[in-house]
This record gives C-alpha cells, sequence and structure tokens, in this order.
C-alpha cells in the first residue's frame, strides 16, 4: 500500500476535528496504513487551530496549515496537496460526515484502472436546501462538460498525486477537479459512499452558491473544450454574427439602387431597421473574432510555460 496523504480543510469545525482524526487513526490502524493527516485551517474564528496544533504535537503524522484568512476550499486543498508527501491523495470535510471507514472501499477502487475515485453520496443526511442545489449543479456540470457523475460536489475524493501536479485549482474550482481532470486525460469514476447526519456546526454551503457555481461551471466548460483553441468559439459566433451583418447589409444595397432606379415610392433605407441590425451584426461579430485573435495571441504565449497535455509514463 502506497503511502495516502489525507488533506483536510477546516473552517469552525472546532467539535469534530479530534474524532475525525481518531476514526481516520483507527481506519489506518486496522488496515495497516502508512499514512499522513495535513489539516488546513481556512481563518477559523473559533478554537480550530488550538485543537489542530495540540493533534501536531501529539501525533507525529499529523501536519496542519494556518492560514491568515478565509480563502476558500480550492486554496486550502491546494495548499494541503503542496505539503502532502502521499502518493495517493484523500480528501474529506471536516465535518464528520464524510464516513473514514469507506477508505478502504475507495482505495480498491483506484486500482490500475482509475486515478480518480469520487464519492457517490447517494442517500444524504441533508436538508433540502442542500441536496435540491446540488441536483441541479450536478445535472448542469455533466450536460454542458460531458463528464456525467452522481455528485460532482462530493468533497470525499481520492487521486493519484499526478493530478493535483498538473491540475491548478484557484477561485472555487475544487468542485470541478474531476472535470478538470477528465480533459487532461486521467480516468474518472465514483463509488457510493456512506454520508452521515451532520453532528456539530453549520453548514457552508445553501442555494446562495448555486449561481457562483454555475459562473465557474461556464468558466470550467470553456477551459476545458476551447483552453486551446478559443478562436474556435469566439471566432465562430464572431464569424457567424459578421456574416449576418454583411448579408444584411448587402440586401439593403441591392434596396437603396432598386429604390433610386426602379420603386422611388419605396422607405427611404435610413428608416428601415434592418440597417441598424446588420450593421450592429457587423460590429459584434468584429469584435468577437478581434477577442479570439487575442484569445489565441494568449494561448500561444502560453505554451512556452506550460505543456497542453499530460504525459502518462516515459520510456527513456
Amino acid at each position: 500500500m502506497p503511502h495516502l496523504s489525507f488533506v483536510i480543510p477546516a473552517y469552525n469545525e472546532q467539535d469534530s476535528l479530534v474524532q475525525l482524526h481518531k476514526e481516520i487513526a483507527a481506519v489506518a490502524a486496522t488496515n495497516r496504513y502508512d499514512f499522513e493527516v495535513v489539516f488546513i485551517d481556512d481563518g477559523s474564528t473559533d478554537d480550530s487551530w488550538k485543537i489542530i496544533e495540540s493533534l501536531c504535537e501529539e501525533h507525529d503524522h499529523v501536519k496542519a496549515i494556518k492560514f491568515r484568512g478565509n480563502y476558500g476550499k480550492a486554496a486550502a486543498l491546494r495548499a494541503g496537496a503542496k505539503m502532502s508527501t502521499g502518493q495517493l491523495i484523500i480528501t474529506m470535510d471536516a465535518d464528520l460526515q464524510d464516513d473514514p471507514a469507506e477508505v478502504p472501499k475507495m482505495l480498491a477502487a483506484l486500482t490500475d484502472d482509475y486515478d480518480l475515485v469520487s464519492g457517490w453520496k447517494e442517500v444524504r443526511n441533508d436538508p433540502v436546501n442542500k441536496t435540491l442545489p446540488s441536483r441541479v449543479f450536478n445535472w448542469l456540470v455533466g450536460a454542458l462538460t460531458g463528464l456525467k457523475l452522481h455528485d460532482h460536489n462530493c468533497g470525499f475524493k481520492t487521486y493519484r498525486r499526478e493530478i493535483f501536479d498538473e491540475v491548478r485549482l484557484y477561485g472555487e474550482m475544487h468542485r470541478f477537479v474531476p472535470v478538470l481532470a477528465d480533459a487532461k486525460g486521467f480516468r474518472v469514476t465514483e463509488i457510493p459512499v456512506n454520508h452521515r447526519a451532520r453532528q456539530h456546526g453549520v453548514s457552508k454551503y445553501g442555494l446562495k452558491r448555486l449561481p457562483k457555481g454555475f459562473l465557474d461551471l461556464l468558466t470550467v466548460s470553456f477551459l476545458t473544450g476551447f483552453n486551446q483553441r478559443p478562436q474556435h468559439l469566439l471566432g465562430m459566433f464572431g464569424l457567424t454574427s459578421f456574416s449576418a451583418g454583411a448579408f444584411g447589409m448587402f440586401a439593403m444595397a441591392i434596396y437603396w439602387v432598386m429604390r433610386m432606379t426602379m420603386y422611388p415610392d419605396w422607405t427611404p433605407l435610413h428608416q428601415r431597421p434592418v440597417v441598424l441590425y446588420s450593421v450592429g451584426a457587423l460590429l459584434l461579430g468584429t469584435q468577437l473574432l478581434s477577442i479570439g485573435f487575442l484569445a489565441e495571441l494568449i494561448v500561444a504565449k502560453e505554451q512556452t510555460r506550460e505543456e497542453p497535455y499530460s504525459i502518462a509514463q516515459k520510456l527513456e
């Protein structure tokens, strides 16, 4: 069994941390895992950091990071993964709703066939203000990205380290790691996991996060589909708009000639709404094409910093 790293962001979870560590240690002892636990205090205002400090003093396998403020789950996962040393990384929430007893089952699923195993809270012990937004979100992610999972937003996941080495998290992109990993060629699957009712604290999620999640989803959909070829998307809309505007202007030119030579009683050209629509379509199409060219220049420049592919193996 390779070295395991449990990466656990925590925000105001003082009542859960000791019990969570105890359960993780028990599972590791039963299965003889070589493991470490990395806690990330994401700007907690309670006694979470004091408890984490005591766990670090009592156990050599516990590490910790304390943020100066609340930077979000993506930043916490990124920092925790960077500090960790395991070949496999297991992420969990700190609220005890993720059951450490499910770890052996997740590791068994992470065979040579898969690089990321995502938990699926098939039976959720959450109120409707959490389950309803989650269902809408999961449907949207599958529809826009093509990666259909039952529970993209589940924080209980197991990764090969290479995923965190290549997928850069920022903002609130933590919920899209399976999508970003799949876009790079990593193999993704999911399995049902036990989901426990919250025992302490309050939930940090709800309906108010749905608009932010949707905006992030649009960003991820663009990055995974057109990251290396932005002109294919912007240029398509730009070319369509430009062509429609050019066709409208050409038709109005013929109309103007006919009015001047054959039908002087027709409506004057400047009173035809289609003229304004055509000019607007021409301008919009030109702008979109120009933005597409600028995006292509940026991508071309970034190619010197980061390769647009993922290497699974090298033979030298």
